[in-house]
């Protein structure tokens, strides 16, 4: 939400960002939403003031695996609500990811459960069908701004093949960043996590 204040006689408005309409107000509100910074815009010499009211940004992250650990860390320094989701309890336990939420479901059950909305990054991890690709139906099937999944060109494109089998366009698959992150010739876990959250900003800012 962000409230539109017209500076030269106080009169005020209530914009919904999800429902902006066409006009430069509403779309100015949407563009100070989008930068998380509330600001001051001129319109047709008009000052207005939009005072931003934004939720966190969350990020799911699918697969409590080496490359989660630094990245789930990463995302909170950022300003993230972080939930790592992986039914292997082995895996997702406490020690390796201290002060996160862990949900130990299935990541299909577990997303019903959660809000996926355009303030919700969803990055899938396992390199296992079973746990990335019901993750992936389901950010497709929301308005998260980005999804993206872990894995080699080859993986993507038979991962691609089953989830238009399972129903989606072209267009629908295109959303998903795979292989995950920017290309900086990360090596490392840690510069995997880098880039992946590099482009997730990338994604949400521009």
């Amino acid at each position: 939400m962000v409230l539109a204040t017209r500076l030269d006689t106080g009169e005020q408005r209530l914009i919904n960002t999800n429902d902006a309409a066409p006009g430069e107000v509403d779309q100015s509100a949407l563009a100070a939403a989008q930068r998380d910074q509330s600001s001051t815009v001129i319109i047709d010499g008009v000052a207005w003031f939009f005072n931003v009211f934004n939720s966190p940004p969350t990020l799911y992250i699918v697969g409590a695996v080496h490359i989660a650990q630094p990245l789930s860390q990463i995302a909170d320094l950022s300003g993230f609500m972080v939930t790592v989701i992986d039914p292997r309890t082995a895996f997702a336990t406490s020690e390796r990811f201290p002060n996160l939420h862990l949900i130990t479901a299935w990541p299909d059950e577990a997303l019903a459960e959660l809000p996926l909305d355009r303030r919700t990054a969803v990055v899938t991890l396992t390199h296992d069908p079973k746990l990335d690709d019901p993750a992936l139906i389901a950010a497709l099937r929301s308005n998260a701004f980005y999804i993206g999944a872990l894995g080699s060109k080859k993986t993507h494109t038979a991962r691609l093949a089953r989830l238009k089998a399972a129903g989606f366009d072209d267009a629908a698959v295109a959303r998903i960043h795979g292989p995950v992150g920017l290309d900086i010739g990360a090596l490392s876990p840690a510069e995997i996590a880098v880039s992946i959250m590099a482009q997730i900003l990338e994604r949400l800012r521009k």
